[in-house]
């Protein structure tokens, strides 16, 4: 069932154009990822739906009664009420039923009441409709929520006005999903969560009973929870059904066709323009030249792809290599006061040219051991040490490292003084930096912004040991991996805190998990500590540095017969993905001709149109079942 269908939407700032012909409907177990780069309007399109915001053209159908609700990013929970009690207010209509159930079997339980019958048949429907809204279980419900949020029982008396910020989001977030919404809008629902809470969260969304509208720059959260994409770019939207991991396969797919399309149409106009000039000028073929001519006058050029939008570029590079050995950590203990020490002990040996993923829950010390390597906290116990010619730059989470009374120019200029300014201008250009936008003063620059300017300091030091807080922090998806890129092909070492799972899935070949009682340290990606931490009987020696391919995948890479049936799973994977893509052409193109004038005043014309849609929709929902199945199937044996 449709709840929402947004068509054409077209919200203009004055006269510059945010972004126009977005369409898109959202149904009733709806799971949508909304992707783009920062600025096209993700943020605006969650509050035009949420009619928080105006939009100039365009249309959106709500059905009726439908109940939205809007979680702004970074918005935190204003109140003087308890933790507890504060949550127990979303079901405030279960109290009043339930009062009303007890006076009703006040009643019943009078033996001299006249109209008992009629009381009875009012309690069991009463009794029913809480029972169904679970009226019986809701307590319990909110302790699941705020567990899952990190509140212990232990602080559910306290008042929300003594939380910190990130707490007060994240109480935001567990109110609102108590609340039920028929349609859930969520921007940057996994800001100020650690990992924990991140899949408490996935597994929470996944069985949520509305639709989901969701931002996030989380490119593993997106692949967990989400089934559709709905992508911002070019000022329009696109829409795929799938993942995230889908969405990136089917659009380098279509840029693909796309750039073949332009490219044989850029040789078709090169070859009709020699043609012309060859033969203009002689009579013979004057006519055949004219006619050539208007018609490539009158041909629909298209446009360059990705042509109208910048996009991040860098690269790191090292002067001179390191030794062998880069960073040496024994027994350390770590925190800001000796009675109160975070972690020990820490145990980590780093070598040239690995990639060194760490994790752990908030507050337990991760950037504090980055900052105690770095000198700039005392050890408490135990002993850190560099190795020969290691030369370490330093990305801060915070963003401290910039001058915020300079301007984008001069933070970079002062620092490379003997530099022409055109080489710097260039530099802050691959970083979207371009024009008068490095005369912007660093104070007033965004969290986007701040994140760039400090990854184009890191690029131009040019030292061979990355040590990185949360280094995605801040940054769009696209810039999100362009990074990635970077940090893969980089030369020298990188050791780096990150709740990304996604990033250290990308990059990292060690996660180092930091707990109360020290490191524990597993030799392979993200998935591969999922794996090792999650088996029932893990053997004590299966904690520590193993072999990240196993015997199984070994054993399937020497089998001929399993390569095999890879091949037949990838041409099933494939073909189905051309079916989905056939059908959600078909309903764009069904969508278009929705809007169209003619259409708009037949209903004849729209019930045919939308009988089709949700005809192509459940074809689409099978196909996509079949192909999570088969794409589960052939990762395992990858």
């Amino acid at each position: 069932m449709i709840l929402l269908q947004a068509q054409s939407i077209t919200k203009n700032f004055g006269t510059k154009k945010l972004f126009s012909n977005v369409s898109f409907e959202v149904q009733d177990n709806s799971r949508i990822g909304l992707v783009g780069r920062n600025g096209v309007g993700k943020s605006t399109l969650l509050k035009i739906i949420s009619d928080q915001e105006s939009y100039n053209s365009g249309n959106i159908a709500l059905k009726k009664d439908t109940n939205i609700g809007y979680l702004a990013q970074d918005s935190g929970l204003n109140s003087d009420n308890k933790i507890f009690d504060e949550m127990e207010k979303v079901f405030e209509y279960l109290k009043k039923q339930e009062k009303q159930m007890h006076e009703l079997e006040s009643k019943l339980a009078d033996n001299t009441v006249n109209d008992y019958d009629q009381i009875l048949k009012q309690y069991d429907q009463l009794q029913n409709t809480f029972r169904q809204e679970n009226g019986y279980g809701y307590q319990s419900e909110i302790r699941s929520v705020l567990k899952g949020f990190g509140f212990d029982e232990d602080v559910w008396q306290e008042k929300i006005s003594t939380l910190s910020g990130g707490e007060r989001s994240r109480l935001a977030m567990a109110k609102m999903l108590l609340e039920h919404h028929d349609i859930l809008l969520l921007d940057e629902p996994t800001n100020h969560l650690d990992i924990d809470t991140v899949e408490w969260l996935e597994g929470y969304l996944k069985n949520y009973r509305g639709a989901l509208v969701i931002i996030s720059h989380d490119q593993y959260f997106l692949d967990k929870v989400v089934t559709e994409i709905v992508e911002i770019n070019h000022h329009s939207s696109s829409h795929y059904s799938g993942n995230y991991t889908f969405y990136l396969k089917e659009k380098k797919r279509n840029q693909d066709v796309e750039w073949k399309h332009y490219e044989e149409q850029q040789a078709e106009i090169k070859k009709t323009e020699e043609y012309i000039q060859k033969n203009i000028v002689r009579a013979s073929t004057t006519k055949m030249a004219q006619s050539r001519r208007k018609k490539l006058e009158k041909m629909d050029v298209m446009d360059r792809p990705d042509s109208d939008q910048g996009s991040v570029h860098f690269s790191f590079q090292i002067d001179k290599e390191s030794g062998n050995d880069v960073l040496l950590i024994k027994d350390a203990a770590i925190g800001y006061e000796k009675d109160q020490v975070m972690s020990q002990p820490i145990n980590l040996d780093v070598k040239k040219g690995e990639r060194v993923g760490i994790i752990g829950p908030n507050g337990i010390g991760k950037s504090t051991l980055l900052k105690t390597i770095l000198g700039q906290i005392p050890i408490l116990q135990g002993t850190y040490q560099f190795g020969a010619n290691v030369q370490i730059g330093y990305y801060d989470q915070n963003l401290n490292n910039l001058d915020r009374h300079k301007d984008v120019l001069h933070e970079i200029w002062d620092r490379y003084p003997t530099l022409d300014e055109q080489v710097i201008r260039n530099t802050l250009g691959s970083f979207l930096f371009s024009g008068d936008d490095v005369l912007k003063p660093v104070a007033g620059l965004s969290g986007g912004e701040k994140a760039r300017l400090t990854l184009t300091k890191l690029s131009m030091e040019h030292d061979n040991f990355l040590v990185m807080d949360e280094p995605t922090n801040h940054l769009d998806i696209d810039s999100k991996e362009v990074l990635e890129d970077a940090l893969s092909s980089f030369a020298g070492t990188v050791l780096f805190v990150s709740h990304d799972r996604y990033l250290l899935n990308t990059l990292a070949d060690r996660i180092v998990d930091i707990g109360s009682s020290g490191s524990t340290i597993y030799l392979g990606d993200y998935d591969y500590y999922l794996e090792k931490t999650t088996e029932d009987n893990t053997a004590s020696d299966e904690t520590a540095e193993t072999h990240n391919v196993s015997e199984k995948k070994v054993q399937y890479q020497q089998s001929k017969e399993q390569q095999k049936q890879a091949r037949k799973l990838h041409r099933q994977v494939e073909d189905l993905e051309n079916q989905i893509a056939e059908i959600d052409k078909r309903n764009n193109e069904i969508q278009v001709e929705m809007a169209k004038e003619e259409n708009l005043s037949s209903y004849t014309k729209l019930a045919d149109f939308q009988k089709e849609l949700e005809e192509n929709k459940s074809k689409q929902s099978d196909l996509e079942d079949q192909w999570t199945e088969l794409s589960m199937e052939l990762e395992d044996m990858e």
